[in-house]
């Protein structure tokens, strides 16, 4: 006994979800049939096997891969192998892991002491010259002064001038995650997509097998006088124009292919592997809207950037406040009479903040890049909160989609099918009603993969929104 399968894929048992079981053994399995009989009493005979072996084609039920050895996946076979490659691939992940740690290095810098000055001042350059000649040697002039410069900015400024740049890290560092998240939805979109079209060819390739088995089926009644050829004809201009669908849909793939590997940092030609499964959505308890929304508001990367942003814009308005109060700069300077230091001067020096217009100007500049960071921060929340509430709609309409079809149309579809296959093997039914039934099938079934990728693209913006993964 031998099982009829279509393009290396065997039936399968289909969950309310829409996902494939495990394989089974098909109840109608029978030898395979010689070609069409000739005489009329052997159409009969040869219908029933025909119609046996539609039945156990795979078309009617879910589908299973083949099961293979188990070994590490193939790149493209599933999302989280395209993500880890990205990680470690992608030049606009490296390009902002970079900016973050040349920020992370300009912290130190920014609260150190300035660089101490010195400076030498020669004085009687004549006075011990030989020959009355000026000398530039300390000891042959009549004084020479060293002096000894440190400036110590006003109490406070080196601690916020530090904090302005710690906020700078951490904007750095939650640019470079919101980065990494951004990249991460565009694959698992990408993905999804692939997957859809990769469905999309196989489902149009076993409609093809299907039609050239109804052909079989309607050669077999036309041999038997019981139809026109008509019916025959019919079958096979269905198979040219399923013929044309593939060749797009195989189209749709390879432009979904080249998509990824740009993301990879591929060469758009180089292969991947065939999609094998989507991810399991999560349970819906996960996806309560208020605890999903405060998620989103304590660990979306792009919201942190902003809200450090206005961390460092509050710190700059605080700095330049303190622009209000002197620089102190203290001197040391021993002088040098011959080979000996004769005097020692102590020096204090302090600017005056006489440009009292112009400190204004700057504080009322930092204050209002205040109240635009905050801004800018209130406007990426709420911006992100109602696009949480939207693709949560979507995501539950693409699963009760996914529902009702999984439970109720496709197995209508599928008695629909079994129904007009039996009445066209009794002559009850013409070939026009058994295409009819086998577009309603695919529809169904091209609607259920539409359903399954719709929720894994809600799925992806939600993680997104959220900056972490479900």
């Amino acid at each position: 006994m031998t099982t009829l399968k279509t393009q290396g894929l065997v039936p399968a048992s289909s969950d309310p979800a829409g996902r494939s079981g495990s394989a089974r053994q098909c109840p109608h399995a029978v030898a395979a049939s010689p070609g069409p009989k000739t005489r009329t009493g052997d159409v009969a005979k040869a219908l029933a096997q025909w119609t046996r072996r539609l039945l156990c084609a795979g078309f009617l039920g879910g589908w299973a891969i083949s099961p293979v050895q188990a070994q590490e996946p193939a790149l493209g076979s599933n999302v989280q192998g395209l993500l880890d490659y990205a990680r470690a691939h992608n030049p606009e992940l490296a390009a902002m892991r970079h900016e973050a740690a040349a920020a992370a290095e300009r912290v130190q810098p920014a609260g150190a002491l300035p660089d101490p000055m010195f400076r030498v001042e020669l004085e009687n350059l004549d006075e011990r010259g030989l020959g009355g000649r000026p000398s530039p040697l300390p000891w042959k002039v009549g004084e020479t002064k060293y002096t000894l410069l440190q400036s110590f900015p006003a109490w406070g400024k080196r601690g916020l001038q530090r904090d302005v740049a710690n906020a700078q890290l951490q904007q750095a560092q939650a640019r470079s995650a919101a980065t990494g998240v951004e990249i991460a939805a565009k694959l698992k979109t990408a993905y999804a997509q692939y997957y859809l079209a990769a469905g999309n060819e196989r489902l149009a390739r076993e409609i093809l097998d299907l039609m050239a088995q109804l052909e079989q089926i309607a050669q077999a009644r036309y041999a038997g006088g019981l139809v026109a050829q008509q019916d025959a004809i019919r079958a096979q201009l269905e198979q040219t124009a399923m013929r044309a669908e593939v060749i797009a849909m195989e189209q749709d793939k390879r432009m979904q292919r080249a998509r990824l590997n740009a993301l990879l940092n591929r060469d758009t030609a180089a292969p991947l592997a065939e999609p094998q499964a989507l991810r399991p959505l999560p349970d819906l308890s996960v996806l309560d809207a208020q605890t999903l929304a405060q998620r989103a508001r304590d660990a979306n990367p792009a919201l942190q950037a902003e809200q450090a942003g206005l961390l460092g814009a509050e710190r700059q308005r605080e700095l330049t406040l303190r622009n209000r109060w002197p620089d102190l700069q203290v001197g040391v300077s021993p002088t040098q009479m011959g080979s000996k230091i004769t005097a020692w001067a102590l020096m204090v020096e302090i600017n005056i903040p006489l440009q009292r217009e112009t400190r204004r100007a700057q504080e009322r500049e930092s204050e209002a890049m205040v109240e635009a960071a905050r801004a800018r921060a209130q406007a990426l929340a709420s911006q992100l909160l109602g696009e949480m509430g939207e693709t949560l709609a979507g995501l539950d309409a693409a699963r009760r989609s996914q529902a009702l079809i999984s439970t109720q149309l496709l197995p209508q579809s599928e008695l629909s099918l079994r129904s007009a296959l039996a009445a066209y093997e009794n002559g009850k039914a013409d070939f026009a009603t058994l295409l009819d039934a086998q577009r309603q099938i695919r529809k169904a079934r091209q609607d259920l993969l539409k359903a399954q990728v719709d929720a894994q693209l809600r799925l992806a913006e939600i993680e997104r929104i959220l900056g972490e993964t479900l």
